[in-house]
């Protein structure tokens, strides 16, 4: 019987245990090399126009409505997403959007604030009808009459240009 096992069965099966060896090894580097997804970018505050492609604005208003949720109490975002909203000739929502935006500046610290996104938001309400479909009115929104004026008047549907 001793033979038998130094046989030849014997040795087929110590043939095939490095061939299943070498299997096993290339599967475990197959998998241990599998590829990891990209670590996603983090979201930032100016990444609204970041890009702007006229043809890609779709996309660009999806980027740019994840930054707002993102920073819901940043005025920035809102008054980066009121020029995507303006050239996708949807004024309406880009006028709320100024509104929130000027109503979040408000509330913020004459210094935290940028001098520069305090003009834009004055000059973009100042382009928005008087009043919202919700009644606030945009003197309501900034907590000041309009800018260029000197009691805040402004001819209805004029806007800033038409003064």
């Amino acid at each position: 019987m001793n033979t038998l096992r130094n046989g030849a069965p014997h040795q087929r099966r110590q043939a095939q245990r490095p061939a299943a060896l070498v299997a096993l090894v290339i599967a475990l580097l197959l998998t241990a090399c599998a590829e990891e997804p990209l670590p996603q970018r983090r979201i930032n505050r100016s990444d609204c126009l970041r890009t702007i492609d006229m043809g890609h604005l779709p996309e660009a208003l999806r980027r740019c409505d994840a930054v707002v949720a993102a920073f819901p109490k940043d005025p920035g975002p809102l008054n980066d997403r009121f020029l995507l909203l303006t050239l996708a000739d949807k004024d309406g929502a880009a006028c709320q959007d100024i509104r929130r935006a000027a109503a979040l500046a408000r509330g913020l610290p004459a210094q935290k604030l940028d001098s520069q996104l305090r003009h834009d938001l004055a000059l973009r309400l100042a382009d928005c009808p008087a009043t919202s479909p919700g009644g606030l009115t945009n003197s309501q929104a900034t907590g000041a009459p309009k800018p260029g004026t000197p009691d805040g008047a402004v001819v209805p549907g004029k806007g800033a240009a038409g003064r």
